[in-house]
């Protein structure tokens, strides 16, 4: 199915060719339908807010891969180098020519188009040409990861020298690194698999390469150190461009879990059977106390259900309602209530919250839902942090032991860039929960300052390659800003558990409760000057008209 592009001149937007729009638009309903979910869009535009919040990390500064940022003036320069690897592509196919190829692209560029978000005002052959060139010069950078028995085999030609090197120790080199994964700088994977198709007369050899090639890639991108053998099994042929496929290797698919059910041996020997039963006598102890605790929890839980009877909350609330409104007294009664009564809106509002529980469920948690302690305050209440050698599925919470276990992330001056567009991605095509995101938002919960950088750290969980722990505290914190929240089972299991656990330690209330109450309530402060000053007079008079003396006054002039 071909693209309707209208055909407008570049120096006036008046102008207009009626008739040759009229007739693309027959030839568009004339051709037969193809069915366009074969060719799903997959290239998007980075979404405005991430972009307001850092463009640099999403337009390329070096190199323009693909037509979104072609005829940018400053990326201009990278034009001879990219058609010098064209160059020398071309005489790795010993007889034929790009021409050839461009000719079989063309009868591909509806595919092409389809890949886009974005309105591509190109004609085909341009378009086509334009992949060839960029796809030549993509092909040559990612040589130099190609992995050949275990290892990488670098090869740079003499006319890039000056840009890469397999170290990546120039910064041309690392520029270029960031530009080829930023969401807006890909090109079809299907271009580059039938220029190496071309090239080795072989799919199947094709594929073989272009997978060395990012693996190699994602060994250098990657800020999880995962295991090679734990590797995700991904078709190459499946992934629609090159920031896809290190999608799906970084972050982990969830799958639902079924329900375990757990089955008895009906046939069980006799010799089982007296173990059994000694099991049972030894069990009988713990059970009679258990029966008794029941018991006890039911009387309290009667007890409570009469004192919150609406007779005796009547009872109850009246004098309350009579005395806070007397003066002076009104300045504590935000802190009683919260002490006192704060439990019983508590409850009225969650009965209230059940009436559409089923609308809630399928809503993005609240801003507040996502809010966690920083690694400060949890090491303070007596978490510990453990790294584990694995990727995002790896992070749980041990209430037994107290610990959190976070997979160990190496940040370095490519690993933001390269975090953000996977963010961006994922904010873009996921039609389920998104898992890098949610990532993201439990780091950037924990992490606030540079100390919990620093712990971090020292724990083994951050790999600082930046220069300080602030750069790394600012890089989190500015991840995922303007981002839809989303709903993760494992990480907000995680967070619920945490959560838990600090807020139900007693120090944590009590900080709570002078925090809110106390330091920040200068009503408060103020009733608390007053009855101590209240108390001094009370003194000062008392000693006055009854004269206080001291018991024990020494004569020193015995």
């Amino acid at each position: 199915m071909s693209y309707f592009r209208p055909t407008m001149a570049n120096d006036s937007k008046t102008s207009f060719d009626e008739l040759r729009w009229v007739i693309q638009i027959r030839e568009t309903l004339e051709e037969d339908l193809e069915d366009d979910d074969e060719f799903p869009v997959s290239i998007f535009n980075v979404p405005k807010p991430l972009m307001a919040n850092d463009p640099d990390s999403y337009i390329p500064q070096q190199v323009a891969i693909g037509p979104y940022h072609y005829w940018r003036q400053e990326l201009y320069e990278m034009e001879r180098y990219k058609l010098a690897a064209a160059k020398r592509f071309q005489k790795q196919l010993q007889s034929l020519k790009l021409e050839h190829l461009v000719d079989q692209l063309i009868r591909l560029e509806h595919i092409i188009r389809a890949c886009y978000h974005k309105y591509l005002n190109f004609n085909g052959e341009t378009l086509v040409w334009m992949m060839v060139v960029d796809a030549s010069f993509l092909l040559e950078f990612l040589q130099i990861y190609t992995i050949q028995d275990g290892t990488m085999t670098p090869g740079v030609s003499s006319r890039m020298s000056h840009l890469l090197d397999y170290a990546g120790r120039k910064l041309a080199h690392n520029a270029i690194l960031k530009d080829i994964v930023m969401l807006e700088n890909q090109i079809p994977l299907f271009v580059l698999r039938k220029m190496l198709e071309f090239k080795f007369s072989s799919l199947e050899l094709a594929d073989d390469m272009l997978l060395s090639m990012f693996i190699g890639l994602f060994k250098e991108l990657s800020p999880f150190k995962v295991i090679e053998e734990d590797y995700p099994e991904i078709i190459v042929s499946e992934c629609p461009h090159l920031l896809d496929f290190l999608y799906n290797m970084i972050v982990p698919k969830l799958e639902e879990q079924p329900d375990l059910v757990k089955f008895e041996d009906q046939h069980r020997d006799r010799g089982d059977n007296e173990k059994l039963f000694m099991n049972y006598v030894k069990q009988f102890p713990f059970e009679v106390w258990r029966l008794l605790s029941r018991l006890t929890t039911a009387l309290v839980s009667l007890i409570k259900k009469v004192l919150q009877c609406r007779a005796m909350k009547l009872i109850t609330w009246l004098p309350w309602t009579i005395i806070s409104n007397l003066p002076g007294v009104g300045i504590i009664k935000q802190p009683v209530e919260y002490l006192f009564f704060s439990r019983e809106k508590e409850e009225t509002n969650a009965g209230n919250g059940n009436l559409s529980s089923d609308n809630i469920i399928n809503k993005s948690p609240l801003m507040e839902e996502i809010t966690i302690p920083s690694v400060t305050e949890l090491s303070i209440s007596g978490v510990c942090f453990m790294a584990t050698n694995g990727d995002i599925s790896t992070i749980r919470f041990d209430v037994k032991t107290v610990t959190l276990y976070l997979p160990t992330i190496g940040l370095d001056l490519n690993t933001g860039v390269f975090m953000r567009n996977l963010v961006a991605y994922e904010a873009s095509t996921a039609s389920g929960p998104l898992v890098f995101t949610r990532y993201t938002e439990l780091m950037n919960g924990i992490i606030d300052s540079e100390e919990d950088a620093r712990i971090l750290r020292e724990k083994g969980v951050i790999l600082n390659h930046l220069k300080s722990d602030e750069e790394v505290a600012n890089l989190w914190n500015g991840m995922s800003k303007s981002i839809k929240l989303t709903r993760v089972p494992f990480l907000d299991k995680v967070i619920e558990d945490v959560n838990q656990h600090y807020n139900g330690r007693m120090s944590t209330k009590v900080w709570k409760f002078m925090k809110l109450y106390v330091f920040a309530s200068w009503q408060f402060l103020t009733f608390l000057a007053a009855i101590f000053l209240l108390f001094l007079l009370s003194l000062q008079v008392f000693c006055s008209f009854y004269k206080c003396r001291p018991k024990n006054r020494v004569n020193l002039t015995r």
